[in-house]
Parts: C-alpha cells; structure tokens; sequence
C-alpha cells in the first residue's frame, strides 16, 4: 500500500531556498496530499545545511540542470536570471515548471514553445495578487483595459535597473513619487524583482504590451499596494491587495503561501477556484 502511494505521488523540487523556497520546502516536508519534496537545487549548500538536516525527509541537493530528472514539478523561486536555466531541463524532459519571477518569462517566452513540443507545461501561480481567476474568465470574452497602479516601500524598489540607470535617489523621499509608467513589457525590464504581479495580471488578460502599470516609490505606505481596473465586455472590477513583505523586502508572504496553495490543488480531492 505504501509502495503504491509513494508511485503516484507527484516529486516536487525547489530550484532556491530564499524567503520563498524555504516555505514551500518546508510545507511540502510537512506534508501536501500526494506530493513529496523530492530535491532542491541551492548555490551555496553549506549555508542552507541547518534547514536542510531540520526536514523529516531531507531531499537530494542537485545541481538545477538535474532537477527535472528528480521530480515531476520544478518550482523556480530563484533570481529571474536564473530562470532560463532553471525550467529549459524540466519542460525539455516533460515535466513541470512552476514559475514565480514571471517577469523572466518574458525574454524567455521561447520555452513555452519548448515546453509544448516536449509535452510539458509551465504554471505561474497568483502570487501577489488577487482574482486573477476572474481576468482568465473575463479574457474568454472581450477585455477592453486593464490597468495597475503598484505602490511600494522604499526598501522594495532599491536596486531596480530603472532607477540605477535614471540615477533617481529614492532614498530621502518625504512623498510618493512615481517612477514609472507604461506597459507591463517595459515595467519587467525596469524592475525586474517588483513587477511580476503586473507580468502575471497581463498574460492571464490582455497581454504584456497593452497591460498599463504605474509604479510609484513611497515613503508613506509599509505594504507592497496593488490597485488594478478592469474593463471587459462581462464585467467591470477592481481589485486592491496590500501585502505584508517578507524577510526579502522586495517579496510579500503571500507569493510563497500562493505557491503552496497552487501545489495542494496539484491532487485535491476538491478544488475551488478555476
């Protein structure tokens, strides 16, 4: 009977052990109706070894080209770099990539190609974001506009190519200030470790060009703020989620807890939500 069971669990591997990793590794350890932790991929192994030995069943360390190899379903939560390196092996051997830096995707939108010659698949989960379920309805139909307005600490934007290269000193901001505005497309480029809420909303709607985002730096707000309107042919909404940011100042709690909810749904019994 154990025999049986442990066939027809869905392997799961983690590709990084960051503030996001580290949740869902540790949820599937503690158990995820008919899926196991399988391996991890980690660039520096000594560093996550107290975690590691602390699991009830600790999984191999492999390199990220080998994950696909040890698992069903890979989970990138790495620096979007890495992304290419991390879900070209699992796709191209017919497995599953769960993606979280969507952003990434973007400039590797080539591997969904790969993925579908290979019979594999690539899942983005909401992550930061609220009714993404209602967008993939509403682009059944007809939808008109979308249009997101992200606020964020200070803390979260630091680093981001965009304000790196207009040299914008953010750091002694008495008030918001807009940074940015344009498609989700151009957002991606800009900050790559801030928008993927925006990368994901647009390829559940109406695509990464004509998705419109403004993103503002300010100094008055403690949460990551996303605002998005829709206009669609069914329906008219609007969705506004604060999120409470993790250890990584630049990730709210909630994307790991997303992927976590995406990963139980794998074998549900009973799944809400389409």
């Amino acid at each position: 009977m154990t025999d049986q069971r442990s066939k027809s669990e869905l392997r799961v591997a983690v590709a990084g052990l960051g503030s996001i990793g580290t949740k869902i590794a540790t949820a599937l350890d503690q158990g995820i109706e008919g899926l196991s932790l399988s391996a991890v991929a980690v660039r520096d192994p000594a560093k996550h070894q107290t975690f590691l030995s602390g699991l009830r069943r600790p999984p191999q360390i492999l390199p990220i080209e080998q994950l696909g190899e040890a698992a069903d379903m890979v989970v990138e939560c790495a620096p979007s770099h890495h992304l290419r390196s991390i879900v070209e092996p699992a796709v191209k051997r017919g497995k599953a990539a769960v993606v979280v830096s969507v952003g990434g995707l973007l400039d590797n939108f080539d591997l969904v190609d790969l993925a579908r010659a290979n019979g594999g698949r690539i899942i983005v989960p909401t992550g930061a974001l609220i009714g993404l379920d209602a967008v993939n309805a509403a682009a059944v139909g007809t939808i008109h506009s979308v249009k997101m307005v992200t606020r964020k600490p200070i803390d979260g934007l630091k680093g981001a190519p965009f304000i790196v290269a207009n040299n914008i000193d953010i750091d002694n901001l008495r008030e918001p200030l807009k940074l940015f505005e344009g498609s989700a497309r151009e957002a991606a480029k800009g900050f790559p470790a801030n928008v993927n809420v925006a990368v994901a909303l647009s390829l559940a709607g109406i695509g990464p060009d004509r998705t419109q985002i403004q993103v503002w730096a300010d100094p008055t707000v403690t949460r990551n703020v996303h605002r998005i309107e829709i206009e669609a042919d069914s329906a008219r909404f609007s969705m506004a989620i604060e999120n409470i940011p993790s250890e990584n100042p630049k990730t709210g709690i909630i994307t790991a807890l997303s992927v976590i909810a995406l990963l139980r749904k794998q074998r549900a019994t009973l799944c809400v939500g389409t």
